[in-house]
C-alpha cells in the first residue's frame, strides 16, 4: 500500500470513530450545539460547557420566559416563568397530589404533609389546608406572603390578598378561574376547573384529611385569591 493510501485510511478510520451530533440540535430553546463533538477530553469539556448554559444540574423542566421557552431552574421545581405561569402551574402540581393523605389518620401529619408545612413561616403539627395551598404556590414560583414566606392560616391567606389586590369577593359579578384559590371560612383549597352548570371544582388540603377533589356551589365561597 502506498504512503498516501494509508493516510487516507488512516483519515477514514477517524472519522468512523468521531461521534457528532446534527448541526442544528438545540437544547431546551437554549444555544445549538456544536456540529461535531470529538472525543477529545477539550471537545468533551466545550459541549459541557454549552450544555450548562441551558441546563441546570436538575433537569427539571420549568415554563419559559418570553423568547426563552421551556427553560431549566436550579431547586427541582417548577418557577413562574413568564406572566401567568404560577396558576397552570399550581392546577398540574394539586392534580398529582390527590390522594395524599394523614398517617396515621386524623393526626394533621404525615411525611407528605410536612413537606407542605415547610412551605410557611413556623408553624406546626395542625390543620393543613393553608399549607397545601401555600405549597402549591411556592413550588409553582408565585409564593404567598410579602416575602414568599407562605402562611399556616386561612385568615392570614386573605387578609395578604386584599392588601395586594389579589382578593375577589364572591357575588354575581366574581368569576373564578382554574389555580384561583378559593377561600371558605377557615378553610381554603384550589380552583381546579369551573363546570359547564357554573359549579366550582377544587382541589382541597385538609379535606376527609387528605388532599381531595370537591365541587361547590359557586355561591359557596367567602372569595378567590388571583394567582395570575
Amino acid at each position: 500500500m502506498s504512503l498516501a493510501a494509508a493516510i487516507a485510511r488512516i483519515d477514514e478510520i477517524q472519522s468512523a470513530f468521531t461521534p457528532r451530533v446534527p448541526p442544528t440540535q438545540s437544547f431546551n430553546g437554549g444555544a445549538a450545539a456544536p456540529s461535531a463533538v470529538t472525543a477529545s477530553a477539550s471537545s468533551a469539556n466545550a459541549f459541557s460547557n454549552v450544555l450548562n448554559g441551558a441546563l441546570s444540574n436538575t433537569g427539571v423542566v420549568t415554563p419559559g420566559t418570553a423568547g426563552a421557552p421551556g427553560l431549566y431552574a436550579p431547586g427541582g421545581v417548577l418557577t413562574n416563568g413568564g406572566a401567568g405561569a404560577g396558576a397552570p402551574a399550581m392546577v398540574a402540581l394539586a392534580q398529582g397530589e390527590v390522594g395524599q393523605a394523614e398517617f396515621p389518620p386524623g393526626s394533621n401529619d404525615s411525611p407528605r404533609i410536612a413537606t407542605y408545612r415547610e412551605s410557611t413561616a413556623g408553624s406546626g403539627v395542625g390543620p393543613w389546608c393553608a399549607y397545601f395551598t401555600s405549597w402549591l404556590a411556592d413550588q409553582a414560583g408565585a409564593p404567598l406572603g410579602d416575602s414568599g414566606q407562605g402562611f399556616g392560616r386561612v385568615d392570614d391567606v386573605y387578609a395578604w390578598a386584599q392588601r395586594t389586590g389579589r382578593a375577589v369577593p364572591n357575588g354575581p359579578g366574581a368569576v373564578p378561574q382554574p389555580g384561583d384559590l378559593i377561600v371558605w371560612d377557615e378553610h381554603i383549597g384550589m380552583v381546579e376547573q369551573v363546570l359547564p352548570d357554573g359549579r366550582i371544582q377544587t382541589i382541597e388540603g385538609n379535606s376527609s384529611d387528605q388532599v381531595k377533589r370537591n365541587v361547590h356551589e359557586a355561591g359557596s365561597a367567602l372569595g378567590y385569591v388571583r394567582m395570575s
